[in-house]
């Protein structure tokens, strides 16, 4: 009876294994389906707000197209690392955000407000079969991450959570009333392509912590398959360019590897990081692409 039961058990355990690893591949298959050429389609909306001055002006409503490349970086069991590259009059190219995905990982930089970044590590059983998506600044700097389960139910296929950002490039130009972005990001394979919908909060939070919701926000980006031909200049662009980007990646990464809390400066002689880099040459030495990520590193 005995040898039975330790036979029933083997075998539950080696179903339950197979099931992990047929929604893993489930998983994965789901991330990679948001590389490729897309024509993407902008848009965001302020909804409501809780403005205590009655001259309070909503930010415009926006709403921009774009044709834009998603790279395959990296391509592991446990991370999959995709570049974001905009292309502009058919031939100018834009690096974009990155987005990395790492499976059950349990170090993450949670955003605080000031160009400040906390890590945080979480335990093991909280990351059981979740997928953290860590998504990075134009120069690679941090933005934000957060960690849930791939749902591959009813024939949708979508991931979803709630995380502490700074504020987008389209707000942080034009508004200095908050200073966090609370994002909910859905991303969800579709049978056009793939969407990311947005419902963020626009927070003030102060220094003890405390926030305030300014206002809310709806945003819904539609990303629509083309032809991969449409952004053969955002490839040829990756491939003069990608050797001076994983020096760059791979310098951040030393960083994040210390596990420790980061604070970036916003500028170096008047001018921010982004800056910096994308005025370098791409065969610019390791040395000197390091020295000036260093130079933005701001001492506790």
């Amino acid at each position: 009876m005995k040898k039975l039961m330790l036979i029933g058990l083997a075998t539950t355990l080696q179903a339950l294994t197979l099931t992990a690893q047929e929604k893993k591949k489930e998983d994965l298959e789901s991330i990679k389906a948001m590389c490729g050429c897309y024509e993407v389609r902008f848009n965001f909306a302020e909804t409501f707000n809780n403005a205590k001055d009655s001259t309070y002006q909503p930010s415009k409503v926006k709403q921009v197209g774009a044709l834009e490349w998603v790279q395959l970086v990296e391509d592991k069991p446990e991370k999959v690392v995709m570049q974001h590259l905009l292309i502009a009059n058919d031939t100018m190219i834009i690096k974009h955000w990155r987005q990395d995905w790492l499976y059950e990982n349990t170090d993450l930089y949670q955003f605080y407000k000031d160009k400040t970044w906390k890590y945080t590590s979480l335990d093991n059983k909280d990351v059981k079969g979740q997928w953290t998506q860590k998504v990075f600044q134009v120069d690679d700097s941090p933005r934000y991450e957060g960690t849930a389960t791939w749902l591959h139910v009813d024939g949708k296929d979508y991931w979803v959570n709630t995380t502490d950002a700074p504020l987008p490039r389209r707000e942080h130009t034009v508004r200095d009333d908050y200073n966090v972005m609370k994002r909910r990001n859905i991303h969800a394979i579709t049978g056009y392509g793939w969407l990311h919908e947005q419902d963020n909060d626009k927070i003030v939070r102060d220094d003890d912590g405390k926030d305030f919701v300014l206002a809310q926000e709806k945003g819904y980006d539609t990303y629509t398959k083309v032809d991969d031909t449409k952004c053969k200049a955002a490839q040829n662009w990756w491939k003069e360019n990608q050797a001076f980007w994983e020096v760059v990646r791979n310098k951040w990464q030393r960083l994040f590897n210390e596990n420790k809390d980061i604070h970036l400066k916003k500028s170096v002689d008047n001018k921010p990081l982004f800056a910096h880099l994308f005025g370098m040459p791409p065969n610019s030495s390791k040395k000197d692409i390091e020295a000036v990520i260093d130079s933005f590193i701001a001492e506790e």
